[in-house]
């Protein structure tokens, strides 16, 4: 091997070594954003008009359940609107697979978000002191499909975004993390576990298959939608 392909080979060593001490870093901090979060997340069964069960007769293109994320003080979950918003009643389900009712105490159609309350103990989780920034690592915990609460991770592709058409009133953060239908009303966190939006749209066209452009409510706009009584 000549000294331009020694170069080359250490260079693509250096830069694999460098690949792989940032995927574990990656793996390290998912970890962490899942262990702080995910005793916030609730699984969200709606019940639809013409339905005795949570969980059937959702619209389509819609999961038949949603999300949803303890904030603030014990009891009070945030949610999409549009999770809850034509249900006859809605159930939720803890971290610990407790399942209860919860009340509907506020909806603003304007911006997709929706307040529940419970009869339960909850764990509020952490607010974000400040937006992220765009290329800022994120994680969605999210209740995808119905399946229960899971977790995946990617970036802040731009902030700010306004005028997308989901909403009256937005203030989107746009990521490329995995969202789909069940995720609306799910947890956009850093990498501390942190809140920075709340899960609300999916941009597609033809399908509500994940193609990585989606939008999360900023936690900004989210608390100016709750009633200040509940404050």
């Amino acid at each position: 091997m000549n000294d331009i392909g020694r170069m080359v080979a250490a260079a693509c060593l250096a830069a694999g070594v460098l690949f792989m001490a940032a995927d574990a870093r990656a793996q390290t901090d998912a970890r962490l954003a899942w262990a702080t979060a995910s005793p916030s997340i609730f699984e969200v069964e709606p019940t639809w008009p013409g339905y005795q069960k949570p969980g059937f007769g959702a619209p389509a293109g819609t999961a038949p359940e949603g999300t949803g994320v303890a904030i603030l003080r014990s009891g009070l979950l945030v949610t999409a609107a549009h999770v809850v918003s034509k249900a006859t009643e809605v159930h939720v389900r803890a971290p610990d697979g407790t399942r209860l009712p919860a009340t509907i105490l506020a909806i603003d159609q304007k911006t997709d978000v929706a307040f529940l309350t419970v009869d339960l103990q909850t764990s509020p989780i952490t607010l974000a002191e400040a937006r992220p920034e765009t290329g800022a690592p994120v994680c969605t915990l999210s209740n995808a499909f119905g399946l229960g609460i899971g977790i995946t991770c990617g970036v802040v592709s731009a902030n700010k975004r306004s005028g997308i058409g989901f909403n009256h009133t937005e203030d989107f953060i746009q990521t490329d993390t995995s969202v789909n239908p069940g995720s609306s009303g799910g947890a956009l966190v850093d990498l501390e576990g942190r809140l920075v939006g709340m899960l609300s749209a999916i941009f597609t066209k033809d399908s509500d298959s994940d193609i990585g452009v989606n939008f999360a409510v900023s936690t900004d706009l989210m608390l100016k939608s709750l009633p200040a009584a509940s404050r």
